[in-house]
C-alpha cells in the first residue's frame, strides 16, 4: 500500500465537507481495503476519511410510512431482522447471500451499494489495464474475457455488470437513497460514473436507505459459481405490493440493475407457471450477449422465473 492520511469524523456532513477526488471514505472497509492494496485505481486516495466514528449511523427504525436503514447498519444485521425479513423480505434474502458471514459481519449496507465494479479489467493490480472507466478510451472487456459481463450491451461504453447483491431487491422495493445533499430513487442510483459504480459526487455521502412502510411479498435469487464468497452470475429480486403490481429486476448483466418492464407485463394478470415462463422470456428477449457469455441470458431467463414462482408459495 501506499501511505495515506487518516481522519475520524463525527458525522457524515462532517465527511462530506473534507471529501474530494483526493479522499476515499472508509466504514467496513471490506471492498475499500482490497482496492487499495492491489492499487487498481489511477490516482491513490491521500487521505481515508472514517466513519465508523458516526455514533448515529446503524439503525433499523419505523418511522410512520417508512423504513429507515442507516448507512452504516452491517450487512447481516439488515439479513437478521425480523423487521425487514417480514415487510422486505427480498433485501433480508439478498443481505444474507453476500459474501461470506465474516464479510457481512464488517460490511455496511451502505458500502455495499457503493462497492465497485468486479470487473477483472478493471480490478487489475497495479491498473495494468487503463480501461474506460480510469481514464482510457475502450473497454477491454468488450472483446476480451467477457464470460461475466453484461448481456445488454454497453453503458456509456463499459461492459461491466453490477456487484451489489441488495440492488436488485432495493430497486424492487421502491427504496430510496438518502446522501448529504439529495434524495436518490435507487433505480437511479447505479450507474458507471469514473470508478464509482454509482452516481454520488466527490463530496456526496450515502446516510441511509428508506423503504415505504408496507408489506410487501417479495423474493430474491442469486446464481453463483460457489454458494459461498462468491458474486452473482445472476441475481433477481420480485416484488407485489399492495396494488398488485410486480417488479421484477435482474442484477449481474449489465452495469445497472435492469428493471425488467415487459416480463412485469407477462405477470400482469397473476403469477403461474405460465406467466412466470413468459416473464422469463421477456425479461431477455433484448439481450445482446457478447463472444463468450450467451450462456448468462438462459441463466437469467431461469431465475426470472423460478423466483417468481417463489410469490406463490
Amino acid at each position: 500500500m501506499k501511505h495515506f492520511s487518516h481522519m475520524d469524523v463525527s458525522s457524515f456532513a462532517e465527511a462530506a465537507k473534507n471529501s474530494t477526488g483526493k479522499t476515499a471514505i472508509i466504514a467496513g472497509g471490506t471492498d475499500l481495503l482490497g482496492t487499495l492494496k492491489d492499487e487498481i485505481l489511477p490516482t491513490y486516495p491521500e487521505k481515508l476519511i472514517n466513519i465508523k466514528t458516526v455514533s448515529d449511523g446503524a439503525y433499523i427504525t419505523e418511522d410512520g410510512d417508512k423504513v429507515r436503514i442507516g448507512a452504516l447498519t452491517r450487512v447481516q444485521d439488515v439479513a437478521d431482522s425480523e423487521l425487514i425479513q417480514t415487510k422486505f423480505a427480498a433485501l433480508a434474502q439478498a443481505a444474507a447471500k453476500v459474501a461470506s458471514p465474516t464479510i457481512r459481519s464488517m460490511g455496511t449496507i451502505g458500502g455495499n451499494i457503493c462497492q465497485q465494479h468486479r470487473c477483472w479489467y478493471f480490478r487489475c493490480a497495479d491498473n495494468r489495464f487503463n480501461c474506460l472507466r480510469k481514464g482510457g478510451n475502450y473497454c477491454p472487456a468488450h472483446v476480451g474475457e467477457n464470460q461475466y459481463h453484461s448481456i445488454f450491451g454497453d453503458q456509456e461504453g463499459c461492459y461491466a455488470v453490477n456487484s451489489q447483491e441488495t440492488a436488485p431487491a432495493l430497486i424492487a422495493l421502491g427504496a430510496t437513497i438518502e446522501t448529504t445533499s439529495r434524495s436518490i430513487p435507487a433505480a437511479d442510483f447505479f450507474a458507471a460514473n469514473g470508478v464509482r459504480s454509482n452516481v454520488l459526487a466527490d463530496d456526496e455521502i450515502v446516510t441511509e436507505i428508506v423503504l415505504p412502510n408496507v408489506e410487501y411479498k417479495s423474493a430474491f435469487s442469486k446464481f453463483a459459481l460457489r454458494k459461498a464468497i462468491d458474486f452473482a452470475v445472476v441475481n433477481c429480486a420480485v416484488a407485489t405490493g399492495s396494488d398488485g403490481k410486480t417488479a421484477i429486476v435482474l442484477g449481474g448483466v449489465y452495469p445497472a440493475p435492469v428493471r425488467c418492464t415487459t416480463a412485469e407485463a407477462a405477470v400482469a394478470g397473476g403469477i403461474s407457471a405460465e406467466t412466470a415462463a413468459a416473464a422469463g422470456d421477456a425479461a431477455v428477449e433484448s439481450a445482446t450477449p457478447l463472444a463468450n457469455n450467451a450462456y448468462k441470458v438462459e441463466i437469467a431467463r431461469t431465475v426470472v422465473k423460478r423466483t417468481l414462482l417463489e410469490l406463490t408459495k
